[in-house]
């Protein structure tokens, strides 16, 4: 609900608020200043609900879209809330109406990178964002664009449309109007906010709905006849219906006449006559002259003047042109195929007299339901999703359902954005699954979605007394929530989806994840303002007579919607402060290992429906919260194994500074091959950087044997040829089945001379005093391990005092699908530009590329060098 006063209800269609008959009286309307505050609040709102009524229609056509949406920041700015949509309503999109910002689908990434998210197709959409797909896997293409003001996110708006063979998306053109379109909107809504009309948005918001542009069934043409005179004043959709160009109209009635059926003629004149003694005119039909022959038309009028004047001049009202809706409806009824019109939602507006034959239900029983709602043999997902298939990708669909106890119906649906047509015709049971049978004739599958019953698909038996199924919206929500439970690694990962998803779901507003450790409750994770209760579970056991300690004791959820709920056994002010609690076990493998507490600011009821939902996600809670906690296990072992391998720091020597960075490419696991070391030697230091394939415990036990096979040979005095060359034998008699790169200088200080040489390794870097950097070009030998009798020549460098070496691993300057020159070059490029006062500095700005990028997917080791002799 966009709130600028408290209101008791919002209308479903528009978004208006009502209050209650007394609240005037109560809160003091009826003073002038109240009263002005009043209509300045309603006006600002209006505007607002103007403004996202025009941008989602218009986003609508000029993308050519089917559907669109607009969502704006939620008051706690953890979500973003559907505020008004065009064409497919909020419930056939899988229940989402408020959408965590951190979330992974396109409108939400949207909102918070100020980027276009463009989906041409739904094998983009299952590539690039497959949450999506698997809460919405139908065919269909979408665009996602930012609702901004200056630097300030404020929302996102969406259009989706239908994916046909051959549509390549959107145009560049259609995407620099809709960008246009949001733009427009962020500066409408930020002008409001200026002037105090800033609308709230949250969990009870109530979006406007706006049906997708349709042409028109029913034409009015709209007239003030003076019938004393006979001049008309007749408006364009008139003179369209009498088949007048508007400008050509003379304005006379006789030249209106003409244009009828001689036989009604005189039935205009006396529709005049009997305006001027009954006052008006009710459904006259006159036939108007078409190219093809005659239209039916209706007239209706009513004289203005007040009653008992004896002088009746003018009759004003309007001409109904029903075009051909009336013989449509009529030739529908005497069809035996059953006939209906589905609203957008899925609620019946139209049945003809044989569906209620063959469905055995009453017409009256249909209409503004949903057939699933009235009967219990469709009432599985599966034929519901049939609809939203069909509404959602815009492509027909076809299903077989027996009716009990044993007739078999086939249905077929054909969208628009308007709305579904459908027909049911009499069928014979289902064939027996066959190998070379294929999809029902003229049906047309959204990918990725069930198969509907027919032949060649097994349908279901036939009925029996069952409980109700889970309606599409908790199936989908946990589908979603699971979806996003896969992406999550380790035990922060999971709480903080379990946090995203949860709360803007269900309205809560605080969230606590406690985990079971030798009996006892411990706090792993929470989020909201209210904690002086939660302080009270820390290290509990398990029997402790408290809510939190119970759930997961005993496997039972505990709902507390209110503070003065009775909770038998558990001290009266265990929820003081916070209005209502949800108390989810989190049961994995049967046994508790944790428990996941959500906490709502009011008193709040949870339905029937909200419970069921929460405990079957409580088990997918439970499942991922036990599988990240041996994720983390193993990853504090890994991190351990890498640490100890790593240098804990660098050598301090004379003249020369060095700074180490080292950055795991494997989430989660702080483990790979990449190594940087400074060794210290008789006649200089060794400065290196090497990488052993793989990411995983073997590579960095290589990693660990090859760091001190390089440190030995250094120490010895053995020249950077002969020490890679040492080194490669050795790997070669390990035989660990991996290879290695790697890159040696040795500096000799006061010198100002280095030799190199590199084992199949990036070349390194050398940035100048006066800030020129090049690219080492030094000559090379294989990899470490291919060949035990391997040599690698050395190459001389001259090192002016004041510059600075970078040697770095291809994680660095590699990227998927990319060239690695590009990626080297760019390297030299940015230190080149960097300010290379604080070496420590300069490594991390080095970084900051790849610590941000999504496609980095390789270890990186970066080593940098300042020569600075004394």
């Amino acid at each position: 609900m966009s709130r600028y006063e408290p209101a008791e209800q919002a209308g479903p269609h528009t978004g208006a608020t009502s209050a209650r008959p007394d609240a005037g009286a109560a809160a003091g309307v009826g003073r002038p200043g109240h009263a002005a505050g009043a209509a300045a609040a309603g006006s600002l709102q209006a505007e607002c609900e103007d403004a996202l009524v025009t941008a989602v229609v218009k986003a609508v056509g000029e993308s050519a879209a089917h559907a669109g949406s607009v969502f704006l920041r939620s008051r706690d700015g953890r979500s973003i809330v559907l505020a008004a949509t065009c064409g497919t309503p909020p419930s056939l999109l899988g229940g989402w109406w408020l959408i965590p910002v951190n979330s992974p689908l396109p409108v939400a990434v949207a909102y918070r990178s100020g980027r276009t998210v463009h989906l041409a197709d739904a094998e983009e959409t299952m590539r690039r964002y497959p949450q999506l797909s698997v809460a919405l896997p139908y065919r269909f293409g979408s665009a996602s664009v930012p609702v901004r003001a200056g630097p300030e996110s404020l929302g996102a708006l969406a259009v989706v449309w239908a994916a046909t063979p051959g549509h390549a998306g959107l145009s560049k053109a259609q995407l620099r109007h809709l960008r246009t379109i949001a733009n427009h909107l962020g500066a409408t809504l930020t002008d409001l906010r200026s002037r105090g009309g800033t609308p709230e948005y949250d969990a009870t918001t109530v979006p406007l709905q706006v049906p997708a542009p349709d042409v028109p069934a029913v034409r009015v043409g709209l007239f003030d006849w003076r019938l004393d005179t006979g001049a008309v004043v007749a408006d364009d959709e008139l003179c369209a219906i009498f088949g007048l160009a508007p400008g050509a109209f003379d304005g006379r009635a006789e030249t209106l006449a003409s244009r009828l059926h001689p036989g009604d003629r005189l039935s205009l004149r006396a529709a005049a006559r009997a305006a001027i003694t009954d006052g008006r005119v009710l459904a006259r039909r006159l036939r108007v002259r078409t190219a093809e022959g005659y239209r039916t038309v209706e007239l209706w009028g009513r004289v203005p003047e007040a009653p008992g004047r004896e002088v009746r001049s003018h009759l004003v009202g309007s001409v109904l042109d029903a075009g051909a809706g009336a013989a449509a409806v009529t030739a529908v009824e005497r069809l035996r195929d059953g006939l209906f019109s589905l609203a957008p939602d899925g609620q019946v507006t139209y049945a003809n007299r044989s569906l209620e034959q063959l469905l055995g239900v009453p017409g009256p029983e249909l209409l503004g339901r949903c057939l699933w709602d009235v009967l219990p043999w469709l009432s599985d997902p599966t034929y519901e999703d049939r609809h939203r298939a069909a509404m959602v990708s815009q492509q027909p669909t076809t299903f077989l359902v027996c009716r009990p106890p044993d007739r078999w119906l086939a249905f077929s649906l054909h969208p628009d954005a308007n709305g579904v047509t459908g027909r049911v015709v009499p069928s014979g049971p289902p064939q027996p699954p066959s190998a070379a049978a294929g999809p029902p004739v003229g049906s047309e599958e959204p990918t990725g979605a069930p198969p509907p019953p027919g032949p060649g698909h097994s349908a279901p038996g036939r009925p029996t007394a069952r409980t109700a199924p889970a309606r599409l919206g908790a199936i989908y929500r946990m589908m979603q929530l699971g979806s996003a439970l896969t992406e999550a690694v380790t035990m922060d990962e999971v709480c903080e989806v379990v946090a995203d998803q949860l709360l803007p779901a269900f309205g809560g507003q605080h969230l606590a994840v406690y985990v079971i450790e030798e009996g006892r409750l411990h706090l792993r994770f929470r989020t909201g303002h209210h904690d002086r209760f939660l302080h009270r579970l820390e290290g509990r056991p398990l029997n402790a007579p408290l809510p939190g300690t119970q759930a997961p004791a005993f496997g039972v959820p505990l709902f507390i919607e209110s503070p003065g709920d009775p909770v038998d056994a558990f001290p009266a002010d265990s929820v003081e402060g916070v209005g209502a609690w949800a108390y989810l076990p989190l049961i994995a493998s049967n046994r508790p290992v944790g428990a996941c507490i959500l906490g709502f600011d009011d008193i709040h009821h949870l339905t029937t429906k909200d419970r069921g939902i929460l405990t079957a996600l409580s088990g997918l809670i439970a499942q991922a919260l036990e599988r990240a906690r041996l994720y983390d296990a193993k990853s504090a072992l890994a991190h351990g194994l890498q640490t100890a391998l790593l240098p804990h720091r660098l050598p301090v020597l004379p003249g020369i500074r060095t700074a180490g960075r080292y950055l795991p490419g494997t989430s989660g696991m702080d483990i790979g091959g990449d190594w940087y070391d400074v060794i210290p030697t008789g006649d200089g230091v060794a400065l290196v950087v090497g990488d052993v394939e793989g990411h995983n415990i073997a590579a960095a036990g290589t990693m660990g044997q090859l760091r001190s096979a390089v440190r030995a040979f250094a120490t010895a005095g053995h020249s950077p040829g002969a020490v890679l060359a040492g080194t490669n034998r050795i790997l070669v008699g390990l035989d660990p089945g991996l290879l290695a790169s790697c890159c040696y200088i040795r500096v000799e200080p006061g010198t100002d001379r280095a030799y190199a040489v590199r084992a199949g390794h990036c070349p390194p870097l050398l940035r100048r005093p006066d800030g020129s950097t090049d690219v080492l070009e030094l000559a090379g030998g294989p990899l470490l391990g291919v060949d035990g009798t391997s040599t690698y020549p050395e190459t001389r460098l001259d090192l002016p005092r004041g510059s600075i070496l970078a040697l770095y691993t291809d994680g660095l300057v590699e990227e998927r699908g990319s060239d690695i020159d590009l990626g080297i070059d760019d390297l030299r490029a940015s230190l080149a530009h960097a300010r290379a006062g604080d070496l420590e500095e300069l490594a991390d700005q080095l970084l900051r590329k790849a610590r941000r990028s999504p496609r980095r997917s390789d270890d990186i080791a970066l080593l940098l060098t300042a020569y600075h002799p004394e």
